[in-house]
């Protein structure tokens, strides 16, 4: 359903945004709890004046800059949440000049499924990891010859280029070896430039890469840090880290490289589009607001972390416009899972990272896999739009491609290879029209566990009993009488706090019996 974004009832001062901050938050309903030290200038009156036709195609394929962010939640954003207590101006711009998804998942409630699930357009429970995340020196996840979006692009005449976490392996075969060039990473599938960090910032080793050579590589060690719920420095595994490796320091420099990539395209005048694909270490462990931000929220170490992260965006946003590549850019904004935010840490401090979706990060629950996703593309999306309809981060292959392309029809494509579980999403984003949804059979989620749960329509099928995920209990077997499964309606009971599958059986074992086929079959739609 394609609806305009309604204002929010909750007042706010947009003097601290300057005039046109203010004017656009009020048309999207985005509003700020608190306010950052600084916010980029990132659009001019004139840029967002010139969204206004949805009907419009750009004359030359777009540049398509996908953004990732590691552990952010729906309510950490306020433009979904007006009681939020964090702000984020810049991303609340991208709100109000775009589109708005309410009903978006990640294929997985952790990371590296869903990285993969990004760049392949397939859900990572069809490749040889079943459940958890990649582990330190794991090899590349991808297999060699899967279609990427960076390849697909680059095979169209994108420049591609990584810049971030990547989580998805090093190296052809593991461990990895840092004393040698990589043999596989993001410089294997697709990206002609690549620099960025192995995994999490939680999990050695420490060091940067660049095109597939460590920059410097791993040769000294650092002792562990306890989590900042345990007053500690912000938590991290001692471990394997590069000289002159500072943790703090990763989210900017994240932006600067993302920005001299920009700076370098321009400069290049090849008349090639650029494909960006950023995946920022933050908001997950460990909290490293920098000097600046700290106390600019009211939600600890963690908000300040997030207003850092709308800051930082905003940088490379500004960045977008001034080189002039922001007219015709597609611009994704999206999160790899929920918040790692468990209910001790709303009652804390009142802020409610994952709105009132039950669970939290890792859960096969709503809050697990539920993410906020936006895009804004000038000229071809419609500006303050919030779309209900439900789609996964799966279908951004497809829909890069399409972008690329420029041709969408409402038949879904089938692919000789690539795309499995991917949905073209540029009828919806461009023209409201929702008839490729309706080929996918449903949406499959998957925890950290590897539990799986699918979605068809308003109905939520889960298989098992707990989380499996983070919250208590994981797994729990079912008592005498008790159905082995749960199922819930979400148009009546959108927070998942009745089990009904004990009253409706049939549904029960049609969502099973559509779940198993989609884990049959190679892929979900068409």
């Amino acid at each position: 359903m394609r609806t305009s974004n309604t204002p929010s009832l909750r007042a706010f001062n947009p003097a601290s945004l300057g005039l046109l901050g203010g004017t656009l938050l009020a048309v999207a309903g985005c509003v700020t709890a608190t306010t950052s030290p600084s916010s980029s200038s990132i659009a001019s009156s004139a840029s967002i004046a010139s969204t206004a036709s949805t009907a419009s195609t750009a004359s030359s394929p777009p540049n398509i800059v996908i953004v990732i962010a590691d552990d952010l939640g729906l309510g950490d954003l306020s433009c979904f949440n007006p009681e939020a207590a964090t702000g984020t101006p810049n991303l609340d711009r991208v709100a109000a000049a775009g589109v708005r998804f309410t009903d978006a998942h990640s294929p997985s409630a952790v990371c590296s499924p869903t990285r993969y699930g990004i760049l392949t357009g397939r859900y990572c429970w069809r490749s040889s990891l079943k459940s958890g995340v990649l582990w330190t020196n794991d090899p590349l996840l991808i297999e060699p010859g899967r279609p990427t979006i960076a390849s697909e692009l680059a095979t169209r005449g994108y420049e591609t280029a990584f810049v971030g976490k990547w989580h998805l392996g090093l190296g052809a075969e593991g461990p990895t070896d840092w004393t040698a060039p990589l043999d596989a990473g993001p410089h294997t599938v697709g990206f002609e430039r690549s620099v960025g960090i192995p995994s999490s910032l939680d999990i050695p080793p420490y060091c940067w890469f660049r095109d597939g050579v460590g920059d410097p590589p791993p040769t000294t060690t650092i002792k562990g840090s306890k989590h900042r719920r345990q007053d500690g420095g912000g938590f991290w595994r001692g471990g394997a880290i590069g000289e002159g490796f500072v943790h703090q320091e990763v989210l900017a420099r994240s932006i600067d490289e993302s920005i001299a990539i920009v700076h370098d395209h321009v400069e290049a005048d090849d008349r090639r589009p650029l494909f960006l694909e950023l995946c920022l270490s933050a908001p997950h462990t460990p909290w490293l607001p920098t000097d600046r931000f700290r106390g600019t929220s009211s939600a600890g170490h963690y908000g300040d972390f997030v207003n850092e992260i709308d800051f930082e965006v905003g940088r490379l946003l500004e960045a977008l416009e001034t080189s002039g590549l922001a007219e015709n850019t597609l611009f994704i904004f999206t999160s790899d899972n929920g918040s790692h935010w468990p209910a001790a840490d709303v009652k804390r401090w009142g802020h409610a990272a994952n709105l009132e979706w039950r669970g939290q990060k890792a859960d096969i629950h709503e809050a697990g896999h539920r993410v906020p996703l936006l895009v804004r593309w000038p000229g071809v999306i419609e500006p303050g739009t919030t779309l209900e309809e439900t789609v996964c981060l799966t279908d951004l292959y497809a829909t890069s491609i399409a972008a690329a392309d420029g041709a969408h029809s409402t038949t879904a494509a089938r692919p000789d290879r690539g795309g499995e579980d991917s949905i073209d999403l540029m009828p919806l984003l461009a023209d409201g029209d929702a008839t490729l949804l309706a080929s996918r059979a449903g949406i499959v989620h998957h925890s950290l566990d590897g539990m799986f749960a699918i979605r068809v329509g308003d109905w939520k099928f889960i298989e098992g009993l707990g989380s499996g995920g983070f919250t208590a209990p994981k797994r729990r077997t079912a008592q005498a009488g008790e159905p082995r499964a749960q199922l819930y309606d979400l148009a009546t009971d959108p927070f998942e706090t009745k089990n009904i599958a004990a009253q409706h059986p049939d549904e029960v074992a049609r969502l099973q019996a559509i779940l198993d086929q989609i884990r049959a079959d190679v892929r979900t739609h068409g």
